[in-house]
């Protein structure tokens, strides 16, 4: 069940060759940095996450999380873990230089986050988070705020966490009432936030929770929200931690998977309130957080990479080593991966997994030319792009991996269900990803609104454009050829989506609502397939890769292709079904 060996070499494929390697050490920001450093990280990365990580995910599903003395205790392998994971340095790897990060691009911090989280998705959830709270610091805090607080975010001695949700406020953010009090150069933080990843722990040093809440006498809505940091441990004269911040976890919520990943109910200011300081403008906190919101849900999209690809490699093991029936035209009985059925299921997993890294990595390589283009006109297209693809990414990647885990379950059959295989971990834990940090139906919503209709539908008419090129140059390739025909279908199927919706949501209101997720769906489903067939182009153009790895991944696209790209014709009809068949019985009929 310890057993986690790092998909080096689709990973290394993926930063080539979907993210664009080449073009990103290109960009002025990355100039010292060569292929070869890139691909030794990930190499490292991928042991660190099978030897130090993974062993410890069985015993944080098991042991699970307490409180003690007003301080979250978690197991005691995570304290060992996280402490060469912070002297190795690897919460550092996308961090600026300026912080003490090491300045890599974030396809290779994204790379290293995948296989951590394959390795231990619980455990993996505070870096992530800390990472987050890194980025919306960088982008809303004062220069004095990033100079205290942000070298020891980004070497991970520190921890952040978000703090949005209260017991009446959970989509609905117009309705947080946790209050910020002025007092001096700061504020008082009054009120309770639930939901908490990762909301304390007994061994960092601090934790820095950024806390959305309302100034006295702020507007309603969400235009009167702002965002603070809120320390754990309040900073003494050297900028140490010291007296201990009037904060607390009440309570750990009882989960259905991610044990030890500790879900806390955070209490502020029980006596005379939490010392915080404001991250960017009074009332503008809904933007700072944001920042941090949008980098969380593509990382939420990797982990729904990250548990398949670790259920994967369970189902994949049992079905060599598991012999039962036997095979037609075969005299002895076999592994059950001989079987027409088992092997259906495990490509089914495969394949899905290589597409969701696929568009991963491809969105991946916008954030970084977002971020460090050379030229303004770069990153603006990039960030477009990056808008368009981050539900998608968020949405599909996590409905997905709810069928992938399910079927990792099934491959093992009885053995599945119960715990001592380890399957329904992967399950258990895979469930939450189309819950958190946005649901899925808000990432649908988003989609169809702000990244489509929002423009008229030209970002992501400028996309198929593109990958129907692609798929004329498929065409021209042995092993790819078959794929150019379902996928210019599932394009021209995504483009009938997107003029339906154009062409209904202004007339009903209903439209856009009772088709956002099929459209979601169909838009992962098309674009997962073109670009894993664009990569795995791009490879065989460029021969790199040996023979048996590009003909395995070539088999994988056309595997794809044929199984998973039909479904976009569900997806398109669905979404473009009457809006009234889904309105049509009452509330009160339902």
């Amino acid at each position: 069940m310890t057993d986690y060996r790092a998909p080096v070499d689709d990973i290394k494929f993926c930063i080539r060759h979907a993210a664009g390697l080449d073009t990103l050490l290109g960009l002025e920001a990355f100039s010292g940095i060569d292929a070869e450093d890139v691909y030794q990280i990930v190499e490292e990365a991928g042991r660190f996450a099978g030897e130090v990580i993974a062993p410890t995910n069985v015993a944080g599903d098991t042991k699970g999380c307490r409180i003690e003395n007003d301080t979250v205790h978690v197991p005691d392998e995570y304290v060992a873990a996280n402490a060469q994971y912070v002297e190795n340095g690897w919460s550092a790897v996308g961090g600026s230089p300026e912080y003490d990060g090491m300045g890599l691009p974030a396809t290779v911090e994204y790379a290293t986050s995948e296989m951590f989280s394959s390795a231990n998705m619980a455990f993996s959830l505070m870096g992530m988070l800390t990472r987050d709270g890194v980025h919306a610091m960088e982008a809303h805090a004062t220069e004095a705020i990033r100079q205290q607080y942000l070298p020891r975010l980004v070497t991970g001695q520190w921890a952040a966490t978000m703090n949005l949700t209260e017991p009446q406020a959970g989509s609905d953010l117009a309705a947080i009432t946790c209050k910020a009090v002025p007092d001096g150069d700061g504020y008082r933080i009054f009120g309770t936030k639930i939901f908490i990843s990762w909301g304390d722990n007994q061994f960092s040093e601090n934790i820095i929770h950024l806390v959305l809440a309302r100034i006295e006498g702020a507007p309603e809505g969400v235009r009167g929200i702002s965002m603070f940091l809120v320390p754990k441990f309040i900073l003494d004269e050297n900028g140490e931690p010291g007296e201990r911040n009037d904060l607390r976890p009440t309570s750990l919520e009882h989960k259905l998977g991610i044990h030890s990943s500790p879900t806390c109910v955070m209490s502020f200011g029980d006596k005379d309130g939490a010392i915080g300081y404001l991250i960017g403008e009074e009332n503008k906190g809904l933007a700072a957080m944001f920042t941090m919101m949008n980098q969380a849900r593509l990382e939420v999209g990797l982990q729904g990479v990250a548990v398949s690809e670790r259920a994967y490699q369970l189902a994949r093991t049992y079905a060599k080593d598991r012999v039962q029936g036997r095979v037609p035209g075969q005299q002895d009985r076999l592994p059950i991966a001989h079987h027409g059925d088992v092997r259906r299921m495990l490509m089914l997993m495969r394949s899905q997994v290589e597409a969701m890294r696929a568009l991963s990595f491809v969105t991946a390589g916008l954030v970084d030319h977002a971020h460090r283009g050379n030229s303004d006109e770069d990153k603006q297209a990039a960030e477009a792009r990056l808008a368009l693809l981050t539900p998608v990414v968020k949405g599909w990647c996590t409905e997905v991996a709810q069928e992938t885990t399910s079927l990792g379950i099934q491959v093992h059959g009885g053995m599945g269900f119960v715990e001592e295989t380890g399957a329904a971990q992967h399950y258990r834990d895979a469930r939450v990803l189309p819950i958190y940090e946005g649901t899925n139906g808000i990432q649908a919503g988003d989609f169809v609104g702000r990244k489509i209709m929002a423009n008229g539908g030209q970002d992501i008419a400028a996309l198929i454009v593109e990958l129907r090129a692609t798929c004329d140059t498929l065409a021209g390739d042995a092993a790819l050829a078959g794929t150019a025909a379902p996928l210019q279908q599932g394009l021209d199927e995504l483009e009938r989506g997107v003029e339906w919706l154009l062409g209904n949501a202004a007339d009903d209101p209903t439209a856009a609502a009772t088709s956002s997720f099929n459209l979601l769906m169909l838009a992962g489903t098309v674009l997962g397939g073109a670009f894993l067939a664009q990569a795995a182009l791009a490879a065989r153009t460029a021969g790199d890769g040996d023979k048996a790895f590009l003909d395995g991944k070539a088999a994988t696209t056309r595997f794809y292709c044929a199984h998973m790209l039909p479904r976009a014709s569900g997806f398109l009809a669905a979404a473009i079904a009457p809006p009234e068949t889904t309105m049509a019985l009452s509330v009160e009929a339902l």
